[in-house]
């Protein structure tokens, strides 16, 4: 613990999560700030979701008289002894009998109903009458005084989050109001000169400011009422005030940004100048630089600005002290055992969290690792799980058993088409035509390149892959290829057609470098941006260099590689590169220049294991289908021909 006179200052310590989050605890314990917070009373059409601050004892009985459980005639058991078919006992309406229906209090002197449908009626002289073929024992079909609750009796404990049914229970016992924790009140605070508002078309060096709306729903999620505060620059003394205002009102305050050493990351010092700063650094990965606090009697977070960094540590340090302060411990996320599909590093200093894609594929569960930094809030959302990798572990190889914590309900794995291989934007669009057909199924895509896409069916972990491999030996497209790694290794399947789609130059607007062929990317005022290693369109390039006598090395930025079609268009888009290969549709996704160069073959391979199981049958029926209209809404994308989607042009 410090206090700080520099602004700026370096991190305090690096220690491990448990650490860190003891030793916050232990200075709020010191405040008193730890236990649940004070109680209030709301009526029960508000309590949903709250947690008791106190027991729930019922006021009255439930029901508080004994009432009919079916419609028919009340009377006294010993009245109906000796009741046959052969010698029915006849009971006087009015007198012995007594028609009730359901819900209806018994009369006085009863004690068991009979079912309408289980009498005869008759009139006598005496007046009308039932005749009954059986007896009847005592309390049958009867709801006894107290039977669901008793009076004084105990309805919830407390520290209880109120369920629907609950809420049926209070009521039915008496009462109109429950006594609950209050809700924390959670402050957060955007902070960075860089931030502008939802809604504001950002400029260049401009970014939007969502984090605190992702903060804000996980607070909420966890029962907080959230204040998400307006965009403050990086000023120190505008930060100061605005966390100060904070605290008056909010029992908790998270400064988003400004937690690291930069010249400009001020949190840090603003908390050890009005409070204690407990910790600065944690050895987690992502979301290293956590701040954590106490000033003015409540508690202060300081967390990452990327967004993977900051949700993480949001999840794994402010959203249990919530739910704490209601007198509950955090939901556990459900947990599965999966085996990685290749191999991860890890820094050996700290805890790396590690989001990965799950899928069934045979008699395992796979667990595909995503590509994306804690920048990339897409690694989150396109996520199943989380894989943590303890500190000094230095990683795990390819192979190795892992427990995954689940992002997604469990039978999502057993629901999930799992893709490997190279990119093409056609495969998100069917995901969504997938979905929308059939919503228990999802089709999940990991953009490796072609090449790992054939290892990884190789070593069954995904049920097809997506293919453009030139074979340099016949010119033609995928099956030379595909025979080569997977039949040659005893995996036998059919190669689908898929689409046909233009390979080019993306150009910024206006083409201002006029670059209009291959040989143009060799000119020293032109920067290349390639795909990675194994990518079909890295063989591409490489092949048609290699037979126009153009050597690769003589490219300005060919070692530069981005994963996807879209990622090449966005460096262009950005300025960071001049020109890179890509297919048209990326290029009309971010309005951008498009010289066309090449027509390739897109294929899917689809091992015969898969082939005909019912998991992929919808999918296989989808792109077959002309009235679906997903070939029309590929076509639409333009550069893509379907003539040939779904047939099988062979077999390996």
């Amino acid at each position: 613990m410090s206090s700080a006179t520099d602004p700026h200052t370096l991190y305090l310590h690096d220690v491990p999560l448990s650490e860190a989050v003891a030793s916050w605890h232990a200075a709020l314990a010191a405040q008193a700030l730890l236990q649940p917070l004070s109680a209030e009373r709301v009526p029960l059409d508000q309590a949903l979701g709250r947690v008791t601050a106190e027991p729930v004892w019922a006021l009255i009985s439930a029901p508080h008289y004994s009432a009919a459980a079916m419609d028919g005639f009340a009377v006294l058991a010993e009245a109906t002894r000796g009741a046959t078919e052969t010698r029915p006992v006849q009971l006087k309406l009015g007198v012995q009998a007594f028609a009730l229906d359901t819900g209806d209090p018994l009369p006085p002197n009863t004690n068991a109903v009979i079912k309408i449908e289980d009498t005869h009626r008759v009139d006598l002289a005496e007046g009308p009458a039932i005749e009954i073929l059986a007896a009847t024992p005592p309390w049958r079909y009867v709801r006894p005084m107290g039977e669901d609750m008793v009076a004084t009796e105990l309805v919830l404990p407390a520290n209880h989050c109120i369920r629907p049914q609950d809420l049926g229970a209070v009521a039915g016992c008496g009462h109109t109001a429950v006594t609950v924790y209050r809700r924390p009140r959670v402050a957060i605070l955007p902070t960075g000169t860089e931030l502008v508002p939802l809604g504001t078309p950002p400029k260049a060096g401009e970014i939007l400011e969502y984090n605190s709306l992702v903060l804000g729903a996980l607070a909420q999620e966890a029962g907080a009422q959230v204040t998400r505060l307006p965009i403050e620059p990086d000023v120190r003394e505008s930060i100061r005030s605005a966390v100060l205002e904070a605290l008056a009102s909010h029992d908790l305050v998270v400064v988003n940004a400004g937690s690291s050493a930069g010249s400009e990351d001020f949190t840090a010092s603003i908390v050890a100048e009005l409070g204690t700063l407990c910790v600065h650094g944690i050895a987690i990965r992502p979301g290293h630089p956590v701040i954590l606090g106490v000033a003015h009697g409540k508690a202060i977070v300081g967390i990452p600005g990327y967004p993977v960094s900051a949700a993480l540590t949001f999840e794994l340090i402010v959203r249990p002290l919530l739910y704490r302060w209601q007198g509950q411990l955090p939901p556990e996320l459900p947990k599965i055992e999966a085996v990685l599909t290749r191999k991860v590093f890890s820094p050996l200093g700290e805890d790396e969290y590690l989001r990965v894609m799950l899928g069934r594929v045979g008699d395992r569960v796979v667990a595909t690792p995503r590509v994306g930094g804690a920048g990339v809030i897409m690694s989150l959302v396109k996520a199943d799980g989380i894989v943590t990798i303890p500190r000094f572990s230095e990683g795990y190889p390819a192979g190795e058993r892992v427990t995954v914590e689940l992002l997604r309900p469990s039978r999502t794995v057993d629901h999930t088409i799992v893709a490997i291989g190279s990119h093409d934007m056609t495969l998100d669009l069917l995901a969504d035509f997938l979905r929308r057909r059939n919503p228990l199924l999802r089709l999940a895509s990991s953009h490796v390149g072609s090449v790992s896409g054939l290892l990884a069916l190789q070593r069954d972990e995904a049920h097809l892959a997506g293919c453009h491999l030139l074979d340099e030996e016949t010119g033609e497209y995928n099956l030379g290829p595909v025979q080569r790694m997977l039949a040659a290794e005893g995996i036998h399947g059919r190669l689908l057609g898929f689409v046909e789609r233009t390979q080019g130059l993306v150009l910024p607007k206006g083409n201002p470098k006029q670059i209009e062929r291959l040989e143009d990317l060799l000119r020293e005022d032109v920067v290349f941006v390639n795909r990675q290693r194994g990518a079909g369109t890295r063989v591409l390039l490489d092949y048609e260099l290699q037979r126009r006598g153009l050597h690769p090395r003589q490219i300005q930025g060919y070692e530069r590689t981005e994963y996807t079609h879209l990622a090449v268009a966005a460096a262009v888009k950005s300025g960071a590169a001049d020109t890179g290969l890509a297919i048209l549709a990326a290029a009309r996704s971010l309005d951008l220049e498009f010289i066309p160069l090449f027509v390739e073959r897109y294929d899917l391979v689809v091992p015969d294991r898969y082939y005909d199981s019912p998991l992929l049958q919808p999918l296989l029926a989808l792109i077959r289908d002309p009235s679906s209209g997903f070939a029309d809404a590929v076509a639409a994308l333009g550069g893509y021909g379907v003539a040939r989607m779904g047939a099988v042009l062979g077999k390996f």
